[in-house]
């Protein structure tokens, strides 16, 4: 899978999760993301790949958002392993 589509993927959770009250508000406190922060982190591949983790921490969450947006849940966890590699490539080694 390339950056792209796993970005692709990301931002589809991203808009499942804040088509509902109830699960963007349980995104943002767990994450501790405020909702003015979000437009500047959204399309940031670490809070790309911190969306893909808040929804694979669910299983029904993870199943429900595959089963919305026609994908398995293969293709999210490939998708989160990309945005994850994207991003330590950047950061370099420590």
């Amino acid at each position: 899978m390339n950056s792209e589509q796993a970005e692709t993927i990301a931002a589809q959770a991203f808009v499942f999760l804040a088509d509902e009250r109830d699960r963007i508000s349980r995104f943002l406190q767990l994450t501790g993301i405020t909702p003015d922060a979000l437009s500047a982190q959204a399309g940031e591949p670490a809070f790309l790949a911190g969306v893909l983790d808040h929804l694979m921490s669910d299983d029904a969450l993870v199943l429900t958002f595959c089963a919305n947006a026609g994908l398995r849940p293969d293709d999210v966890v490939r998708a989160h392993r990309t945005l994850s590699q994207d991003r330590s490539s950047r950061e370099g080694p420590v």
